[in-house]
């Protein structure tokens, strides 16, 4: 591993690179944060893709865009006189010790959950009106929902034990049934909408991120239907002219 000194050479060397492109580059030089902001929010998708692969390469090259990024946007801002990259790195220092009254201050904690507690108090101080400002509104409704139910637990606002979390999915379940019956388009969304709340609530309860559960099964369900595709087509047939008999013995063999 790098010294501290190695790693601030790095940090230095990529603002200098910065300088040169936003100076000599046609498509730097032309950036804005309106132009930055979807290919920021794509790096950070490639990053939570490498993650879940478990890719240690992958992860520092996408984390290399990101920074990248994160620079980029400083250097916009210094152009405005707006802020610039020690402004940023200031104010996430400043918050950091601020929220860590137990590290920087003579607040005493016990645990991970007094931790959590303090930080949204300590919001609240700040000015913010609710526990759930934090939560961006553009997030994906999975993350979304698990971010305020997390916030929401800050506060003391949660269930006691997971059997309890567990029963409120089974009653959604239940009116999610009933109104499927009923025929009701309108309320079965909204039940079904409840379902999958409580269960994202009962994921996080017995320590499961959803969002990465659900995408693991996603690469999953890619690789078996691959190889199912694979399989049908070196024994020249046709999906679509497949029954489903014969798809599911493929799709068996693609589970082992």
């Amino acid at each position: 591993m790098h010294t501290k000194q190695e790693k601030l050479k790095a940090i230095e060397r990529l603002l200098d690179i910065m300088d040169d492109l936003r100076v000599g580059c046609p498509w730097d030089k032309k950036q804005t944060f309106d132009t930055l902001r979807h290919l920021t929010i794509e790096e950070v998708y490639e990053l939570a893709d490498a993650i879940i692969e478990q890719d240690t390469e992958e992860i520092k090259k996408e984390l290399g865009d990101l920074l990248l990024h994160i620079v980029f946007y400083a250097k916009i801002g210094s152009e405005t006189g707006a802020f610039d990259i020690a402004d940023v790195a200031n104010a996430i220092s400043d918050k950091l010790i601020h929220r860590h009254p137990h590290i920087y201050g003579d607040v005493q904690v016990k645990d991970e959950k007094e931790v959590k507690e303090n930080w949204e108090k300590l919001k609240l101080k700040e000015g913010k009106k609710s526990v759930l400002e934090g939560v961006p509104k553009s997030l994906p409704a999975m993350i979304k929902a698990m971010r305020m139910q997390e916030k929401a637990k800050g506060v003391g606002f949660d269930w006691d034990n997971a059997g309890q979390v567990w029963e409120k999915v089974q009653e959604e379940l239940a009116e999610f049934e009933a109104e499927v019956k009923a025929g009701n388009r309108d309320k079965m969304e909204e039940e079904f909408g409840d379902v999958l709340f409580s269960l994202i609530n009962y994921a996080r309860f017995v320590g499961i991120n959803p969002e990465t559960a659900l995408e693991k099964t996603n690469k999953k369900f890619i690789k078996r239907f691959q190889f199912l595709e694979e399989k049908a087509k070196k024994e020249g047939k046709d999906l679509k002219n497949m029954s489903l008999d014969e798809m599911e013995q493929y799709w068996q063999e693609a589970k082992k």
